[in-house]
């Protein structure tokens, strides 16, 4: 071996399988797409409390996906090597929102199929996927479930109360109750017809009826 040869190695040889105009191209798109995702999530977001790390998460992961996919589609030996070394990672962090996975997902796939060169679909995709969570999200509020929690005094104030209920809202199903000597407690699934709560106070003036709290459901919490 030779000192030339020393210094000859497959890593030098790799600095120009990509050009640094692919690279620039690739990561801009990244970054584009990945903003797109963030807005996107920013205006969809629907949760208890709004975190401003994953929206930055998602424009990061975008772009690294992208990175990465670039130098394992410029050698086949690295993307051996890429997947043994992923297959170790392990993420603790829970994912609190369920539409949360999507957003990761979505980030993920474009940035694979930016670094795979099909740039109309990753753009093109993202674009469709954004509207039609936009649609999907900006539904009226009063679509929405919502659950009444009623306090009454006796059976003859709860039912009182329960048939005001279905002459006030769209669709009207009792989820839970619970009796007690001198209480009856009821949680009740709504569906409202409009955007007019003034229903509860009505219910809490009626005769029998301790107290009327209205809250938003969404099958995971209260609030």
């Amino acid at each position: 071996m030779t000192f030339q040869d020393i210094f000859k190695s497959s890593f030098l040889e790799n600095i120009n399988s990509i050009s640094l105009f692919d690279m620039v191209l690739s990561l801009a798109l990244a970054f584009g797409i990945g903003m797109l995702i963030f807005l996107i999530y920013k205006k969809t977001f629907a949760g208890v409390m709004y975190s401003s790390s994953f929206d930055v998460t998602l424009v990061a992961l975008t772009m690294i996906t992208t990175l990465v996919i670039l130098a394992v589609t410029s050698n086949v030996v690295l993307s051996l090597g890429m997947v043994g070394a992923l297959s170790i990672v392990r993420f603790r962090t829970a994912i609190k929102e369920p539409l949360d996975i999507a957003f990761l997902f979505w980030a993920i796939a474009a940035g694979i199929v930016l670094a795979a060169g099909m740039i109309p679909l990753a753009v093109f995709g993202s674009v469709v996927i954004g509207l039609l969570l936009l649609i999907f999200a900006n539904r009226k509020a009063h679509v929405n479930p919502y659950i009444v929690v009623l306090r009454c005094e006796d059976h003859n104030s709860e039912t009182a109360a329960v048939d005001f209920l279905k002459t006030q809202v769209q669709k009207c199903v009792v989820k839970s109750k619970t009796a007690q000597p001198g209480s009856v407690e009821l949680n009740v699934e709504v569906r409202m017809k409009d955007d007019n709560t003034d229903f509860v106070n009505t219910l809490a003036e009626m005769q029998g009826v301790a107290s009327a709290v209205l809250v938003s459901y969404n099958g995971d919490y209260m609030g």
